[in-house]
């Protein structure tokens, strides 16, 4: 298994490790619960390591990342981010990425820790006009600090503005005393809160300062579990259970991030899937009956004639009821239909829902 420059720091911390698309990562420290309700209520900081940096630059950069991209990147300028994804040629989707800005002609595109050959292999096919491409994600350390409290511990240890960086922004300044540390509010938690990107041979020193400065605050170490149960209370998708390679972009609901204002992998075939529609969407449900949805669980009717699979559920720590996404048959997906969930051979009753399942009153 690979590592990230804080596997030690972890194991020191006596969290629980498990194998993550081919690395040694905490799922837990004081259990799921527990670190669910910190980031909700208070600070948490999360090692994402893992995941994938592409630096793609020069003056072929953008027409590249239009290319492979649904989402229309000429319309972000420098110090903003985008979140897009990329299609592949059959209807499906190669995988959902961060598009950064960096300079005029320099671009970040950071993408899922399973994907980073895959997706650098996809790209790299569709250079025919030779952008400079960096695979730099042996290079960076990623840590997610969340919760209502981030500011108050991150402005100890920076002069950044950071109430200046407004959502899918970011800023490159001097933190923990390093220089040119990306500072950026992208967020998958729905808690608020940054993502520091450094260099690995910085990353002890501001994981160290950062809970050295949450002290005062009850900041505490959050694994991949809570990341999990976090991300789908706010109904974010997670590639590999609710988006993959045969899933489009459309049936996904991610139709507010495929623009058909340009020409792109298969923009042909999803401009008509989106005018005529889709014969099934994702859709976000509760459990009306006391049930926790999981991943691979069958959706059926109340004859048991089924409608979809579940790809993503769990026990919502915030609202303590079963909750999930999957897709199901359109006519299946308004919000208030009625739906089951087969678990144990049981038929178990389940309600359409809006989306996200959280919603952060303040």
């Amino acid at each position: 298994m690979k590592t990230t420059a804080l596997t030690l720091k972890h194991i020191a911390l006596g969290a629980k490790m498990v194998e993550f698309a081919g690395y040694n990562m905490p799922v837990s420290y004081s259990g799921l619960n527990d670190e669910h309700l910190t980031v909700r209520s208070n600070v948490g900081i999360f090692d994402v390591s893992h995941m994938g940096e592409f630096i793609i630059q020069g003056p072929e950069a953008l027409n590249l990342i239009q290319r492979v991209t649904t989402n229309d990147a000429s319309a972000i300028t420098p110090g903003k981010a985008q979140y897009s994804c990329m299609p592949n040629a059959t209807g499906g989707i190669v995988d959902d990425l961060l598009v950064y800005r960096m300079s005029p002609d320099t671009y970040m595109l950071v993408v899922n820790a399973s994907n980073i050959e895959k997706d650098w292999n996809w790209i790299s096919s569709h250079n025919s006009k030779h952008a400079e491409m960096k695979n730099v994600s042996d290079d960076y350390s990623l840590m997610a600090v969340q919760g209502p409290r981030a500011i108050a511990v991150l402005s100890k240890l920076t002069t950044c503005r950071l109430n200046d960086i407004p959502y899918y922004s970011f800023a490159i300044d001097k933190f923990c005393g390093f220089s040119d540390i990306i500072i950026s509010n992208t967020g998958y938690t729905g808690a608020g809160g940054f993502e520091i990107y450094c260099k690995n041979n910085q990353a002890a020193a501001i994981w160290d300062a950062v809970l050295e400065a949450g002290k005062s605050e009850g900041i505490k170490p959050i694994g991949l579990g809570a990341r999990d149960t976090l991300r789908l209370e706010m109904a974010f998708c997670l590639y590999g259970n609710d988006i993959d390679d045969t899933t489009s972009p459309i049936e996904a609901g991610l139709g507010w991030i495929t623009k058909f204002t340009k020409q792109f992998t298969n923009s042909a075939a999803l401009k008509e899937q989106k005018e005529r529609g889709v014969k099934r969407k994702l859709v976000g449900f509760t459990m009306s009956d006391k049930a926790i949805p999981r991943h691979g669980y069958v959706i059926t009717d109340a004859q048991g004639i089924e409608l979809g699979i579940v790809t993503s559920g769990t026990q919502s720590p915030s609202l303590q009821i079963g909750i999930g996404l999957g897709y199901v048959k359109t006519d299946s997906a308004k919000p208030g239909s009625e739906i089951y969930v087969r678990i144990r051979e049981k038929l178990m009753k389940a309600v359409v829902v809006k989306t996200p399942f959280y919603k952060n009153e303040k």
